[in-house]
């Protein structure tokens, strides 16, 4: 039977706010990845795991290709982004719904003529254009690259993933699967639990705060009784910031906590007590010491 079977690793590449989070959750039924409207929410190589009667893919969401980095943890992101073309048996390379290619995609672009991967160009959020323009936006892309294929999707309204799907497995090789078809993803609870905490920073909060922000966990242990307890530390920049993430009379971090909690406790399929501190860390983004205690670390290097 396995060797009838496909399976093979997807990297998923684009500029910031593609909506690569967004489309890879869909993909495989759960939220996994955090989304929010800021650029950069992705900082790590996330790896999600589909399954079906034709074989398995295993998604590899990437940080948002960016030109220039600003520090230590930009050049990290960028070096996990570029890198993991590496490890793609196929690439989706994800643009919006327009003709005009920018400066970051004409670098994306060039990245790509260094890879021997098919790549499947996959135009997201086509629900937010004219239908009738979809057939002149896919032309004008075939003149720049030799894609594989070309996928006009919407992730958030689940527009064509199944012809996307269909798509990838055509190009992945015949060969047993990678994971446990029960697997969704590689990344621990508390991973995710740090992650899910981050991304209601990401979306509570504005303009520059959220993005000098990490969160550790300290404790994870659920009880007998089935309560799940998490403690875990916002990591901040400033002193100012601090402030600014608990709010008068703690306002703010109650609201992170809230609803970071409702969120865990679906995924946990239980009660959580989640309590929260914040912690400043003076320039933890260009600190190589403290970017590795917070999980930047490519798994290559450890």
């Amino acid at each position: 039977m396995e060797d009838k079977l496909k399976s093979g690793f997807a990297v998923i590449i684009g500029r910031p706010n593609v909506g690569k989070s967004t489309l890879m959750n869909h993909l495989i039924g759960q939220k996994i990845a955090i989304t929010s409207a800021k650029p950069q929410t992705t900082r790590n190589r996330i790896e999600t795991v589909y399954t079906d009667d034709q074989g398995q893919i295993v998604f590899l969401d990437t940080p948002g290709y960016i030109r220039q980095t600003k520090n230590k943890l930009g050049e990290y992101m960028m070096e996990i982004s570029v890198g993991s073309l590496n490890d793609a048996d196929v690439v989706l390379w994800m643009v919006e719904p327009s003709s005009y290619m920018g400066e970051a995609d004409k670098s994306i672009l060039a990245a790509l003529e260094k890879v021997k991967s098919p790549v499947i160009l996959v135009i997201n959020k086509v629900d937010t254009v004219e239908k009738t323009t979809v057939p002149n936006l896919i032309k004008s892309w075939q003149e720049a690259y030799a894609f594989a294929d070309i996928v006009p999707v919407s992730g958030l309204r689940n527009v064509n993933l199944t012809d996307l799907k269909d798509a990838i497995f055509k190009q992945l090789p015949y060969g047993p699967l990678y994971f446990d078809p029960e697997e969704l993803t590689d990344q621990t609870m508390r991973q995710i639990a740090a992650e899910t905490i981050r991304e209601k920073v990401l979306r509570l909060l504005t303009a520059e705060i959220p993005h000098g922000t990490a969160v550790t966990i300290e404790k994870f242990h659920t009880r007998a009784d089935g309560l799940t307890e998490i403690e875990a530390s916002i990591i901040c920049e400033k002193a100012s910031h601090k402030g600014i993430i608990i709010g008068k009379g703690g306002a703010m971090l109650k609201r992170i906590g809230t609803a970071a909690r409702r969120d865990l406790e679906i995924l946990l399929d239980g009660r959580v007590f989640l309590k929260l501190f914040v912690k400043v860390r003076k320039d933890w983004r260009d600190n190589a010491l403290l970017l590795k205690d917070y999980g930047y670390q490519n798994k290559k290097d450890t």
